[in-house]
Order: structure tokens, then sequence, then C-alpha cells
């Protein structure tokens, strides 16, 4: 019987030095080393340290001076009621999709709520084709990023609200497109909290 446990417990005590320890110790540091940023959340601080956010996690922007990100679907406790669930956009600790598919009744009435509103805030848009990520949340719910099309029809109003000349928006808004990931995965894209930031410093708004 020692004969088999030793070995196994010996195979067991490597196994966890190397891949308890070792591995995860050489990631880490091979992930400080060459990818500081990355490894550390991708996270957008100000001068004096403190943390904005992260490039990889949406916020909720809801200003009409700000550029406003993709519908999100994320849920979050009630603050008065933990056992009720409520809409909380942009919940980093409940990350997911509403999975309400094309033929479910309160999609279709979300997606019309919304519409009417962006229609009230953006009369020139009303009855135009939108980009799908205008109104659609995505299965994250945390998408940090929108596409050109939808920044390009918030411009308007982010320029008139801040009394700026619309092109002087769009030439910010080209500079913050990032094209596909080595080109050619994804699409072409625009990190809101990116391009909040740099509006923001640009063009600063009490």
């Amino acid at each position: 019987m020692l004969g088999i446990i030793s070995p196994a417990l010996r195979a067991s005590l490597v196994a966890w030095v190397l891949y308890g320890i070792a591995y995860p110790l050489a990631v880490t540091g091979l992930g400080q080393w060459l990818l500081p940023f990355q490894a550390n959340g991708s996270l957008i601080k100000r001068p004096d340290g403190t943390i904005l956010g992260s490039r990889l996690i949406g916020q909720h922007w809801t200003g009409p001076e700000w550029f406003h990100s993709r519908p999100s679907a994320t849920t979050g406790s009630d603050p008065n009621d933990p056992a009720n669930i409520v809409f909380a956009p942009y919940n980093a600790s409940n990350s997911g999709g509403s999975n309400l598919g094309p033929t479910s009744k309160s999609l279709v009435e979300r997606l019309a709520a919304d519409r009417r509103a962006l229609d009230a805030s953006q009369p020139e848009l009303a009855g135009r084709p939108l980009p799908s990520d205008m109104l659609t949340a995505s299965a994250s719910g945390l998408d940090p990023d929108i596409s050109p099309a939808d920044a390009v029809l918030q411009a308007a109003r982010v320029a008139q609200t801040r009394g700026i000349p619309a092109k002087e928006i769009y030439v910010l808004l080209e500079q913050q497109i990032a094209g596909r990931s080595l080109g050619i995965f994804g699409e072409p894209r625009v990190n809101v909290l990116a391009l909040n930031l740099a509006l923001q410093d640009i063009y600063p708004k009490p």
C-alpha cells in the first residue's frame, strides 16, 4: 500500500509546487514585466493616481455633454431591499445580457421606449436607421466600446451641449477610433471612457 501512496503523494506535491506556485508566479512576473498596464486591469488614472476606470469595463454615462455607452442589461440588488433585483447598468459584479430573444415582448417594449427617449433628446435622429449598438445591449452588459457610427450620431448632441463646433468633435472622434486588432480581428471601435476623458481634457465643462 505504501508503495502506491508514496509515489502518488510525491507526484501531487510536485504538481502543487509547479502549477500552484511556480507557474502562477512566473506568469504574474512576466505580465508585470512585459505588459504591466494590461496585467493590472488596463486602468486609466489621473496624474495624482486616482483611478477613473478601466478600458475593459464600460461605464454608465448619462449627461447630454458626454458620449454614451451602449445600453446595459445588468442587474443588482435593491439597496433598500436586498431580496429584490433591480436594473443596474454596467454592474461589473453581475455581468450578463438580458437573454431576451427577438420575439420577446419585453425587449420590443424596451427598444421602443429607448428609441422614443433618443428621438426626444436628439430630434434630428427621429425616423433614421440607427447602428444596432445604439439601442441593443451586449452579451456581457459591460462593453466599453461603441461603433464609430454610434459615436458619430452622438457628436452633434455633445457639440451643442458644450458649445463647440461639431467639426471639432468629429476631428477628436476620428483620433479615438481604434481599428481591427492585428488588422483582421473584430471591428473598428471607440472606447467611450477614453473618448470622454479626451473630450473633457480638450473642451472642459464644469
